[in-house]
C-alpha cells in the first residue's frame, strides 16, 4: 500500500502548471515525496493522505508558535475584517516599530519587507550608501537569501587550504573589474549574474586570522561585514568565544557596517534575538520568520545614522505589501504571546530542544550509529559523521548527507516530520509528549539499521 498516494497525485497534476511542482526548490528534496499538507494544530501536522506528523519543519521555521495558535488566529481573524492591505499608513506599522525598538537592543529605527531576502538586500544597500564602498564580506555555509548579490555556492570546493592565499586571491580576483582569477565566487545557482557577486569576499566562518587579514588587506573598500550569529544552516555551529566581538571590533575601527542576520536567530533564541543573548551589538540587523508567526514579514533594524538614508531618500526602499495590515498583527501577536510571563517560553523551549537532543545522542549510543547533534538554543543540527566535533563548515560537509535523508524517510514513516539537511526546529507547541513520542521513533529506526547490519 502506498502511504503517499494523494500526496504523490497532487504532485502530478502540480507539475502540468506549476513549475517543479512546488513553490520553493527546498520543498522538492523531500523524500520519498514532497508532502501535501491539509491542517496543522500545535505541533502537528496532517497530510492529504490522512496521515498526522510531529512536526519539526515548521514550515522552515516561522512556526515559533505552532500550528493554528488560537490567539494569533483570532486577531489576525478581527484585523482582516477591516481590510488585508491599504497601501496607506496605518497604525498597525507604528506599534510594531516601537515594539522591536523595545525588544532589541541594536534597534533606534526599522524597516519592513516581506522576505529575509529583502531584508538582506535593504540592508547591503544601506551598508553601502552608508559607507559609499562596494565589497561585503559574507562567509562560507552561511545563507543571507537568493538575490544575484550575495547568494554563493554551498560547496566546499572552492575554499582555499591556505589563509593567506585565500584572502589574497579571493579579494584580488576583480581588481581591475575585468577578468576574475581562478578564485572567483560561484553562484548559488544557474542563470545568477556572476558580476553581481564580483563584490563579494567569501570567507572562512569563524576563523579570526582570516577575517583579520581581510580587514586589513582591504578595510577601505569593504562597505559590510554580514553573518548569522549561529551558523544555523550548516550545522547550528556556534561562534568561537571571542570571535563575534572581533568582528564587532574590527567594523568600528575601520568604519564598515556589521550586520547579523538574525532572520532565523531573531525570536527564536530570546525577543532580542542572539546578539542581545550575546551582547553584541551589530549596526543593522535583518529578522524574519518567527517574527511573524507564519505570515510573510521581514525588516532591518538598527542605528538611526544608518535608517536615515532611508528617510532622506538615498536608499530607496520599495514593495507594494511592504508592513501591511495582516502582516503586522501578525507580529505584534507573536511577539506579544512570546514576550508572556517574562520571556519564559524561551526556556522551555530550549529545554525540550535539549531533552531532545541528548535523547538522539544517547539513542545513537545505543545503537552504534555514528553521529553528532549541535543544539543552539531551540534550534539543532543532527549529522552522521564520523567526526569528533563539527565546528566548522568544512567539517560540516563531511557529514553523511545521504543516510540523513535515508533516516528523514523512516521517520516520516514513523510520524515525525524532518527537514531533509538535518536542521530541527523546535517551537512553543512541543511538548514532553512529543518529545517521548519523537525518541521512541528515533529509536526504533535505529534499531531497524541495527538489524540491517547484522
Amino acid at each position: 500500500m502506498n502511504r503517499y498516494r494523494q500526496s504523490e497525485e497532487l504532485l502530478n497534476r502540480s507539475r502540468r502548471v506549476l513549475a517543479g511542482g512546488v513553490s520553493s526548490t527546498l520543498r522538492a528534496a523531500m523524500k520519498p515525496t514532497p508532502l501535501y499538507a491539509v491542517a496543522g494544530r500545535g505541533a502537528r501536522i496532517q497530510d492529504a493522505d490522512g496521515h498526522t506528523y510531529i512536526d519539526y519543519l515548521l514550515a522552515y521555521g516561522p512556526l515559533i508558535l505552532g500550528h493554528g495558535h488560537e490567539p494569533t488566529v483570532e486577531r489576525l481573524l478581527s484585523s482582516m475584517r477591516n481590510g488585508l492591505a491599504y497601501g496607506l499608513q496605518h497604525q498597525g506599522e507604528i506599534e510594531l516599530a516601537e515594539l522591536l525598538t523595545e525588544v532589541l537592543p541594536c534597534a533606534d529605527q526599522v524597516a519592513f519587507s516581506g522576505s529575509g531576502t529583502e531584508a538582506v538586500m535593504l540592508a547591503l544597500r544601506l551598508a553601502r550608501a552608508y559607507t559609499n564602498r562596494r565589497r561585503i564580506i559574507r562567509f562560507h555555509g552561511h545563507y543571507h537569501g537568493w538575490s544575484d548579490a550575495i547568494f554563493t555556492s554551498f560547496s566546499s570546493t572552492d575554499m582555499k587550504a591556505s589563509r593567506k592565499r585565500n584572502v589574497m586571491s579571493q579579494v584580488n580576483r576583480y581588481d581591475n573589474d575585468t577578468h576574475p582569477t581562478e578564485a572567483r565566487v560561484i553562484p548559488g545557482t544557474g542563470g545568477q549574474s556572476e558580476a553581481a557577486l564580483q563584490d563579494i569576499i567569501l570567507l572562512p566562518w569563524n576563523d579570526a586570522e582570516a577575517l583579520k587579514d581581510a580587514v586589513a588587506l582591504y578595510s577601505s573598500t569593504i562597505a559590510a561585514i554580514i553573518s548569522e550569529p549561529v551558523m544555523c544552516n550548516s550545522g547550528c555551529i556556534m561562534p568561537k568565544p571571542g570571535y563575534l566581538e572581533l568582528m564587532r571590533e574590527l567594523t568600528a575601527a575601520n568604519g564598515i557596517v556589521m550586520i547579523l542576520d538574525e532572520v532565523i536567530t531573531g525570536f527564536r533564541f530570546g525577543l532580542g534575538g542572539a546578539h542581545g543573548v550575546f551582547r553584541i551589538m551589530p549596526d543593522l540587523v535583518t529578522i524574519g520568520k518567527a517574527m511573524g508567526g507564519g505570515i510573510a514579514i521581514s525588516g532591518v533594524a538598527g542605528r538611526a545614522d544608518i535608517m536615515e538614508l532611508i528617510a532622506d531618500g538615498t536608499v530607496s526602499h520599495l514593495g507594494t505589501l511592504n508592513g501591511n495590515c495582516v502582516a503586522t498583527t501578525a507580529a505584534v501577536a507573536t511577539i506579544n504571546e512570546l514576550s508572556r510571563d517574562g520571556g519564559a517560553v524561551f526556556a522551555r523551549m530550549e529545554k525540550f530542544a535539549a531533552d531532545l537532543s541528548e535523547g538522539l545522542r544517547q539513542a545513537m549510543k545505543d545503537h552504534d550509529i555514528q553521529g553528532i547533534v549541535n543544539q543552539a538554543g531551540p534550534v539543532f543540527h543532527l549529522m552522521f559523521t564520523t567526526e569528533r566535533q563539527v565546528d566548522s563548515f568544512e567539517a560540516f560537509q563531511k557529514r553523511d548527507a545521504d543516510l540523513y535523508i535515508a533516516f528523514a524517510q523512516e521517520m516520516l514513516e514513523e510520524g515525525v516530520l524532518l527537514r531533509p539537511n538535518g536542521l530541527w526546529y523546535v517551537s512553543a507547541a512541543h511538548g514532553e509528549a512529543e518529545i517521548r513520542e519523537t525518541l521512541a521513533a528515533a529509536n526504533r529506526v535505529f534499531a531497524r539499521w541495527g538489524e540491517d547490519k547484522s
